[in-house]
């Protein structure tokens, strides 16, 4: 049990699109990413995921309107709802999920398909 500087957790990578889990808890991950761009469309039917901005700017699109959340703010996708995420300029997130869910959810396996357990 140790504190963990989320500074120097998102100074560690530099690459887009692919979460690192920085804690497991309750069979939950929270996992740290780092944004660029548009992110497919996709659910997950099974799972709620929560997206917390640490930097920058990011927004999540819903069929029906986008979302913009700035540095402190949050957002929770309720399961099943499509979605896709993105960012103008770079941004870090951090993403609260079940360990089990792929990034990409119900979509098909692409270059956004990330591996589940790198962990940081």
């Amino acid at each position: 049990m140790q504190a963990v500087d989320l500074n120097e957790k998102f100074a560690a990578f530099d690459d887009h699109w692919r979460p690192r889990v920085a804690a497991r808890l309750n069979g939950q991950d929270l996992r740290l990413v780092k944004v660029q761009g548009v992110f497919p469309w996709h659910s997950h039917a099974q799972a709620e995921e929560m997206f917390m901005v640490w930097k920058g700017r990011f927004f999540v699109e819903f069929r029906d309107r986008i979302v913009h959340l700035d540095p402190g703010q949050f957002i929770v996708v309720p399961r099943g709802i499509e979605h896709r995420t993105g960012a103008e300029t770079e941004a870090e997130v951090m993403i609260f999920e079940p360990s089990e869910v792929v990034n990409t959810g119900d979509a098909a396996r692409s270059d956004f398909t990330a591996p589940q357990e790198v962990m940081i």
